[in-house]
């Protein structure tokens, strides 16, 4: 069941706030990958952040709502 999440009177959709959630865990995973030079492995790191960016919302919106609902 789709629900809308108060912030502050503003009603957002479930999934703008896993897709800023993601992001926020897209930032920490990329740091993480540039501190241990993991990029030097990526043929182009640009194509790899968005697929990488795309696997975590799909864990993100594949997990929440049955920890949430």
């Amino acid at each position: 069941m789709i629900k809308e999440i108060d912030f502050f009177g503003l009603y957002l959709t479930p999934m703008l706030a896993w897709m800023i959630l993601t992001f926020g865990i897209w930032l920490l995973v990329c740091r993480i990958l540039e501190y241990v030079d993991a990029y030097r492995f990526v043929w182009h790191r640009s194509l790899f952040n968005v697929a990488l960016y795309v696997i975590l919302l799909g864990g993100v919106t594949y997990v929440l709502p049955r920890i949430l609902y």
